[in-house]
C-alpha cells in the first residue's frame, strides 16, 4: 500500500508492535471440564453450578448442599467432635488430614445432622469430595451410622447425599468394616419401616457405592453422575472382551438397567424430596395417628 495510504493516516499506538492481552483476575471465569465453556463463576452460581451449555453438574461442598437442599437454619449438625486416628501410622497420612481440614473447614468427609425439608423433619448426611476425595474411614462410617440410628430412634426419614472414592486405604480394614457397619444400620432402618433415601453425586464409587449409597428405598442421582464399584481398567479385566457403552458406568447407564430410580436435575432436586416426603409421611402419619402427627409439627 502507497505510504499515504489510509493505515498512515493515523498516529501509530506509542510503543509499536502487537496489543498485549489483557490480564483476566483470577476466579472470574470457570472452565467446565466437560464441554469447556468459560463459565463466568457469578452466573455459574446462580445456575446452581451447572454449565449453561451442556447440563454438566460440578461438585459442591456441604455448606453449599445444605443450603440447596434444606429449609433455612434448619439444619443442626449431631455426631460432631470425631476426628480421624492414625491407627497404622501410615505414611503422610496426618499431613493429608491436616490438608483436608484446611480446604474445606471440616474435620472429616461427611457431616450429619437434623433438618427440615419443606417442612418435613430429616436427618440429612452430605458428603464432601474435597476431603480426601471423600473416601470413607472410621469417622465417616460413624457419621453415618448414627445419622441412620437417629433416623430410627426419632422414626424420620434418612436422607444421605452420597460422594466418595471409596474406602481410605489408610486405615485399613478399619475403613473396610464400615460397609458391614453401616449395611447394617439400613437394615434396622428397613425392619422399622422408616423411610431412607440416598442421592448419589458425581462420584459415588467403590465402597461407599457396594454399600449404604445402593440401600436406599428410594434412590437418585444427579445428571451424569459416576458411579461404579471399580475402575475401567479392573472391570475391562473382568467384565467381557467388547467395548462397553459410552454412558458405562454414569447415572444414566444404571437408570437404564434399573438400579436407580430416578435422575434428578439440581434444580429440582428439593422439590422432588418435599414430593416423596409429602407422599411417605403423610402414609406414616396416617398409621401412626396424633402422636406422629405431634412430632413433626
Amino acid at each position: 500500500m502507497a505510504p499515504n495510504g489510509w493505515f498512515h493516516r493515523y498516529p501509530r499506538i506509542k510503543g509499536g508492535g502487537e496489543p498485549k492481552a489483557q490480564h483476566v483476575p483470577e476466579g472470574i471465569f470457570e472452565k467446565c471440564p466437560k464441554c469447556g465453556e468459560a463459565l463466568l463463576v457469578k452466573e455459574l452460581e446462580k445456575n446452581l453450578k451447572v454449565c449453561r451449555k451442556c447440563g454438566y453438574h460440578f461438585r459442591l461442598s456441604v455448606r453449599e448442599r445444605i443450603e440447596l437442599l434444606t429449609d433455612p437454619g434448619s439444619f443442626q449438625e449431631i455426631a460432631t467432635g470425631l476426628s480421624s486416628v492414625d491407627i497404622l501410622e501410615f505414611p503422610e497420612y496426618p499431613e493429608k488430614l491436616a490438608k483436608g481440614r484446611a480446604n474445606t473447614g471440616l474435620n472429616d468427609g461427611m457431616v450429619v445432622g437434623s433438618a427440615r425439608i419443606a417442612g418435613w423433619p430429616v436427618i440429612l448426611g452430605v458428603a464432601d469430595f474435597r476431603f480426601m476425595g471423600g473416601s470413607m474411614g472410621s469417622v465417616y462410617g460413624e457419621r453415618v451410622t448414627r445419622a441412620l440410628e437417629e433416623a430410627l430412634q426419632r422414626r424420620v426419614p434418612a436422607i444421605l447425599v452420597c460422594a466418595s472414592g471409596g474406602a481410605r486405604m489408610q486405615e485399613g480394614l478399619v475403613s473396610l468394616m464400615q460397609m458391614a457397619k453401616t449395611s447394617a444400620a439400613v437394615g434396622r432402618l428397613n425392619e422399622a419401616g422408616v423411610p431412607y433415601i440416598t442421592v448419589l453425586t458425581d462420584p459415588t464409587t467403590a465402597g461407599v457405592f457396594a454399600s449404604f449409597a445402593s440401600l436406599g428405598d428410594i434412590i437418585i442421582a444427579e445428571p451424569g453422575a459416576l458411579m461404579r464399584f471399580a475402575g475401567e481398567r479392573v472391570a475391562a479385566q473382568a467384565g467381557p472382551a467388547k467395548q462397553p457403552p459410552p454412558n458405562f458406568q454414569t447415572a444414566e447407564f444404571y437408570l437404564e438397567h434399573g438400579a436407580i430410580d430416578l435422575i434428578v436435575h439440581r434444580k429440582d432436586l428439593q422439590d422432588t424430596l418435599s414430593r416423596i416426603l409429602t407422599f411417605c409421611c403423610h402414609g406414616r402419619l396416617a398409621r401412626e395417628g396424633g402422636e406422629a402427627l405431634a412430632a413433626v409439627r
